[in-house]
This record gives structure tokens, C-alpha cells and sequence, in this order.
């Protein structure tokens, strides 16, 4: 047996384990094998691990402080695999992205004195870098639950998250296609779709074209007959163009992120500029990806992208309100030392410390699994 220092933490609407780089050093194994006996993976109920059971839910975070110039942290993220022996490297979580500014101060790697202290992340997964931004009276961090995000029914500590220059950190451009709309092919049904790369790579497409509003409840749209495989469908021909896979069939679970967008309705309680339903490993967000809200909010300032068309004129111009399964989430855009900036305040809580057991092997599951 061998036990590895963590710390569970949720980050937004996530919750992820995080790990020191160097501690998921496993003589004879390699990180994702690591990974997947500590989750239980390949398991749906992961009931052999420390996994959850949900794509929301079986997250790492993998931190180690940077030498590199102008980044205090280097970040990793994973998606744990729950029902295949697999772990994602190919996108970021916006959500667990908020754990690391606190996680790394606690580690003694930023120092702190100002009433605010600034994290400089890199994630490595997108090479995109984040600024974070925690409250530090006194030179202390303060982990006192003061704010509330929708999709957390509790207060938690907050950490204002920008992206720093985000377009075309997977594939180079903002559209990557050199479009602001394609049509796919009649096999998935010749639908419209934007194809972005801000955040991360986002496939939108209005939701009116696969017969839905676009502001359902999330288990409504999951019990559409067929609407899940047709939009994975939708992804993964997307996927390719993007330029993410060869084929179809070689387009990673976890990106591109797909987005059902439509008008938000001007009667609704909550006002949005926008109702979103994305999807996270091939099921409905309960919330939506951070990276994928600030891949919808640089989609909506381009004229002739299927957000924008959508996204009323009154909309503020620093930023966008989605309108979500669980409220509305509102995005922010600004400038850095001359460099755009687009992100959201998320929250997060330090759920329990200690360390988790990787236990000999063997990896796989027996035959009786």
C-alpha cells in the first residue's frame, strides 16, 4: 500500500482531489494508471475508490509551483474516466480551476501581504494562463464562505478568475475553422454550429435545431430520445474540423465541449442574455463550464457567430449573463496590461485533507466486476 497526500476540495460547481505533482510519482506506473485505481475506475458507482460517480465529480487537480517566468503555479487537470479505464488530459476545468490560487498560498508558494494577493496559474493542459485574485487581509488568507454562485446551495470563499488572452489556446485560433459558422455534414443532420477556441474548444449550436427550447431542466433534455447520441454525433464531426482528431471516433470524450444556445426568454424571473445547456462527458451540465462560458462570451462579440445572433443588443458590453440550469452566471471582460481578459468569480471550499491509499497491484477489475 502507498498513501498519497490530497486535499478534496470543491471548486465552483465541481469537486476535484488536488495532488503535488511529484507525489503521483508511482515507481512502474504511470500517472493515469495511478489515477484510475485511486478513483475506482473502471466502475460507474467508482464504489472502490474515491471517485463520485459523475463527470462533475471525478476530477484531479495536479499542481506544482513554476520557475518559469510570470507564472507562480503550473496546474494539470485530469477527468477521471468512470465507466472506461481513461483519463483526459485535453481541456481544463474552469471550475476546479479555483482551488489552486488557495491551495498554492496555504503551500507556501505565493507569498502574500497585500489586502488581495494575484496567483499567476498556467494551466499546461491549454498552456492558457489565469490570473486569481484572493482576498489576503493582513497578509492571511481568507477562506471565510462570503459569496454564492449558482449550482452551490452554500456559501463558499471567493477567487475572481480571469483568462488571460484566451482565443485559440487548443488550436491556435479563436475560430478555427476561419469561420464564425459551418455547416456540418446531413449525416448528423446538416445542422449550423459555431466553432470556438476560447477557454476551451466549444461546438454551439442553437438548440431549436434538435427540437428542444434550450431552457429545460437537465433531465429533461437527458430523457430526449436519441438527442444525447445526435449531439455526440454533432461533437465529434465538429471535433475533426477543429482539427482536435483525425476522426470521429478518436475525438476525446471531454472536448470539444458542446453548448445548446437560445434566446433567453425577456418574461423569465431570472434575466439572462442567453440560455445555455452544455454538455459535460456526454451528459447535461448541471451548471456550464467555465471554460465554456468564456468561449460563449467572446462568441457573442462576433457579428455572424449562431450566439451572437442570438444575444439581445441591451447586453452589457463587459461581459455576458447565461442564463443555466441552475441560475444565471454572469462573465467578465477587461483588459491586463493591454491584454484581453475574460472570467467569472467562482467559490471554493476545502472539503478534507489527509492523504488517499493506492493499493497494490492488480489495476484492473476482476472478472466478477
Amino acid at each position: 500500500m502507498r498513501e498519497i497526500a490530497a486535499t478534496w476540495m470543491r471548486g465552483g460547481t465541481s469537486k476535484c482531489w488536488v495532488f503535488r505533482r511529484d507525489d503521483l510519482q508511482v515507481p512502474d506506473l504511470s500517472v493515469d494508471e495511478v489515477l484510475l485505481r485511486i478513483y475506482g475506475s473502471p466502475d460507474h458507482r467508482q464504489v472502490d475508490g474515491v471517485g463520485g460517480g459523475t463527470s462533475t465529480t471525478s476530477k484531479a487537480v495536479i499542481l506544482a509551483p513554476s520557475a518559469a517566468s510570470g507564472v507562480d503555479v503550473e496546474y494539470t487537470f485530469a477527468q477521471i474516466g468512470i465507466e472506461e479505464a481513461k483519463v483526459d488530459w485535453g481541456s481544463n476545468c474552469g471550475n476546479c480551476s479555483a482551488v489552486v490560487a488557495s491551495f498554492a498560498i496555504r503551500e507556501g508558494w505565493v507569498r502574500t501581504g497585500a489586502p488581495e494577493t494575484a496567483v499567476r496559474v498556467l494551466n499546461t493542459n491549454t498552456d492558457q494562463l489565469i490570473l486569481q485574485r484572493v482576498p489576503t487581509p493582513g497578509g492571511v488568507l481568507d477562506e471565510d464562505a462570503s459569496e454564492t454562485i449558482p449550482g452551490v446551495p452554500f456559501l463558499g470563499a471567493p477567487v475572481r478568475m480571469g483568462f488571460v488572452d484566451p482565443a485559440g489556446r487548443s488550436t491556435g485560433r479563436l475560430f478555427p475553422t476561419g469561420h464564425q459558422r459551418d455547416a456540418l455534414s446531413e449525416s448528423v443532420g446538416g445542422v449550423v454550429v459555431t466553432l470556438v477556441d476560447a477557454g476551451a474548444p466549444v461546438v454551439a449550436a442553437r438548440a431549436a435545431d434538435f427540437g428542444v427550447r434550450g431552457d429545460e431542466d437537465i433531465a429533461e433534455l437527458d430523457a430526449v430520445p436519441g438527442l444525447l447520441a445526435r449531439l455526440d454525433a454533432v461533437r465529434r464531426e465538429a471535433g475533426v474540423l477543429m482539427g482536435l482528431a483525425p476522426t470521429p471516433e478518436a475525438v476525446a470524450r471531454a472536448v470539444p465541449k458542446l453548448a445548446l444556445v437560445a434566446a433567453s426568454d425577456p418574461a423569465s424571473e431570472e434575466w439572462a442574455d442567453l440560455s445555455v445547456r452544455m454538455l459535460s462527458m456526454g451528459r447535461f451540465h448541471p451548471a456550464v463550464p467555465v471554460t465554456g462560458s468564456v468561449a460563449l462570451t467572446l462568441a457573442a462579440d462576433a457579428p455572424g457567430t449562431v450566439v451572437h445572433d442570438l444575444v439581445p443588443e441591451r447586453r452589457s458590453a463587459t461581459g455576458l449573463r447565461l442564463g443555466t440550469p441552475a441560475g444565471s452566471v454572469s462573465t467578465f471582460a477587461e483588459e491586463h496590461n493591454g491584454v484581453p481578459v475574460v472570467g467569472v468569480v467562482r467559490t471554493y471550499r476545502r472539503l478534507a485533507h489527509g492523504s488517499v491509499v493506492l493499493p497494490e497491484p492488480p489495476l484492473l477489475p476482476s472478472a466478477s466486476a
